[in-house]
């Protein structure tokens, strides 16, 4: 089973930016779809942006436009970057996909 470690969170101010990466174990080039979701206290979980295996994106309404998720199948990664970032969108991200688990998911807030 392929093993996920998200990194590149971070505190920044609203206007910034963040990189976040997600670094598999294995091989992810023939799973279906590789997404993001994020988490924060008291909301349920969100999904933000999926990749699918034909690079095919899709995006939350609140994050579309802000946000671009990307893979390097050669890297075994997938990356999602935030731009124009909100307070709104502090949470902790978690990278997942289909058929896989989750890493320990790396914080990111967005301070007023």
């Amino acid at each position: 089973q392929v093993q996920l470690v998200e990194s590149g969170g971070g505190l920044v101010q609203a206007g910034g930016s963040l990189k976040l990466s997600c670094a598999a174990s294995g091989s992810i080039s023939s799973i279906v779809a590789m997404y993001w979701y994020r988490r924060a206290p008291g909301k349920q979980r969100e999904m933000v942006a999926i990749i699918s295996s034909g690079d095919t994106t899709t995006y939350a309404d609140s994050v579309k436009g802000r946000f671009t998720i990307s893979r390097d199948n050669a890297k075994n990664t997938v990356y999602l970057q935030m731009n124009s970032l909100k307070p709104e969108d502090t949470a902790v991200y978690y990278c997942s996909g289909t058929l896989l688990g989750w890493g320990q998911g790396t914080q990111v807030t967005v301070s007023s």
